[in-house]
């Protein structure tokens, strides 16, 4: 599991990113989320905007608690 929280796009090869249905039509607010458990351990969030640049990871109970607060 990597020590940083954040990586790039690059390190994360075979992540499927998807971007929510909930994302606008004009794409200017967009993030795309991708399960990178089996390369990282962890939940990969990144800008649509910018795919090849930061990637924010979360642990899965993190990402687990943080979509549980949204949806409350």
């Amino acid at each position: 599991m990597p020590k940083k929280a954040m990586v790039r796009a690059a390190d994360l090869e075979g992540a499927r990113f998807f971007k929510s249905s909930y994302s606008g039509s004009d794409q200017s607010t967009c993030v795309e989320v991708a399960d990178a458990r089996q390369q990282v351990g962890r939940i990969a969030v990144r800008d649509s905007k910018n795919t090849e640049g930061p990637v924010i990871l979360f642990a899965p109970d993190q990402f687990a608690a943080f979509i549980n607060d949204v949806r409350a």
